[in-house]
């Protein structure tokens, strides 16, 4: 069999465009969406095995297709009977089922007291009412995120619960929570808490937030947040039955999740977690990607530490981000092809600038974080408004070397949703392919 891989012709360890050389795509708004802050928080996924199709979602019940690369999107409305209510999670299991998770607002319990699972048997098809973990009486479901194993197609859902959202009384806290469906989504264990250490319920740096799943090449479920004790980790080997006592301290969260950034109504510097699960060299070994402010309240920056050895030991912290501005990077995501191993980011930046103009730009990295590549990918700056709410999160999907982040501008009194179509070679064109010796 003939392959190629591609190999660096590095002079340092960057590179950085000064413009941007993607094509750029507006998605379009579902008939009738009234909602102010619509198409924000987006969530992107691309199907496993046909990296045409593509699916997005963003607030409030916002869903989008495409099935041409990104190319041309359709969108309609989400609907269900518990009510959709932000937070989008859009996924592709193995087989390629779509899925929809959200938040809820179910008129005949309580406000957010359940996280949503909607999926459909194709892109274009209706989704069904939904299913969702047991609930907790009136306690606040917030924040979840999601991952497939692909070994089994297993579905892992972690999640903040609040005792009572907002809440300064000392006796409520928020603790991280854990369910998974063995069925597609048709069922759902009952949530298990999985932090020992809880938090406040104000949604603030001292509240514990962000758990996002990863999944091992053998199955190892891993989970990271931040918190009061800053970005930790917890571990399962036996796919959530059981998990670590004590969630492990990584690193502190400099500056807190809830970031100061100039322009926007809020920041949250919230942690990613992925795993290689490509058969390079990295195969393995966990990303953990976040903001943070340890070079100063005005100098925002993305962070990347990575473990080989299941989450035991960590690198020290490096830098995305290749400027040396001094300037604010924020609301990163980043995603790993598994065709390549290759990793990928996203995040507004700001370094082009003396005011609060913003950029959008995105990082590579072919060999696990050591070098990266960047480029701005938007077309022309953003200036936020402080008094419009811009969500808490960008998006990023790859695979099969077909890159797509998704952000929202604000132009005009209102937010857009945007993709960026970026092929590998096109993002890392410094790189030279050669035939390897395996034939």
């Amino acid at each position: 069999m003939k392959s190629f891989v591609l190999v660096a012709v590095l002079a340092a360890n960057m590179i950085s465009f000064a413009q941007s050389d993607f094509e750029q795509v507006k998605l379009p708004r579902p008939d009738g969406t009234t909602y102010p802050y619509a198409q924000i928080e987006p969530s992107i996924a691309i199907h496993p095995k046909k990296p045409r199709i593509m699916i997005a979602g963003s607030v409030l019940t916002d869903y989008y297709y495409s099935k041409n690369g990104g190319k041309t999107w359709k969108s309609k409305t989400l609907e269900s009977p518990y009510g959709v209510y932000g937070d989008p999670v859009t996924i592709f299991d193995t087989k390629g089922r779509p899925y929809y998770f959200h938040l809820a607002s179910y008129d005949k319990t309580s406000h957010l007291d359940r996280i949503v699972c909607q999926s459909a048997n194709k892109v274009c098809k209706t989704f069904d009412d939904g299913s969702f973990p047991e609930p907790n009486g009136t306690k606040v479901q917030d924040k979840h995120w999601v991952v497939v194993n692909p070994t089994n197609n297993e579905l892992y859902m972690t999640w903040t619960q609040f005792d009572a959202y907002n809440s300064a009384d000392p006796m409520d806290s928020s603790i991280i929570v854990f369910s998974k469906s063995s069925d597609q989504g048709k069922t759902w264990s009952k949530p298990l808490r999985i932090s020992k250490n809880g938090g406040d319920c104000i949604d603030d740096d001292d509240t514990v937030e962000g758990a996002v799943p990863a999944v091992g090449p053998n199955g190892e479920l891993y989970v990271t947040w931040t918190g009061p004790n800053g970005l930790v980790m917890q571990k399962s080997l036996d796919a959530g039955e059981t998990w670590l006592p004590e969630e492990k301290a990584l690193e502190k969260h400099w500056g807190g999740w809830t970031l100061d950034i100039p322009g926007m109504s809020r920041a949250n510097g919230l942690p990613i977690l992925k795993c290689d699960l490509s058969n390079g060299p990295n195969r393995g070994t966990l990303y953990l990607n976040w903001c943070d402010q340890r070079n100063g309240s005005d100098d925002t920056d993305v962070w990347l530490m990575k473990s080989a050895d299941g989450g035991e030991t960590w690198s020290e912290p490096i830098m995305v981000n290749q400027d040396d501005s001094n300037k604010h990077q924020f609301f990163t995501w980043m995603d790993i092809d598994q065709s390549t191993g290759y990793l990928y980011f996203v995040y507004y930046d700001r370094r082009n600038y003396t005011d609060i103009q913003t950029d959008v730009y995105v990082a590579g990295s072919i060999d696990g974080g050591k070098n990266f590549v960047e480029s701005r990918v938007s077309a022309k700056p953003i200036t936020p408004n402080p008094n419009f709410f811009f969500g808490d999160y960008l998006n990023i999907a790859a695979v099969d070397g077909v890159v797509r982040p998704i952000w929202p501008r604000y132009d005009d009194g209102k937010a857009s949703l945007w993709v960026s179509l970026i092929h590998d070679e096109e993002l890392f064109n410094f790189l030279t392919p050669v035939k390897s010796n395996d034939e």
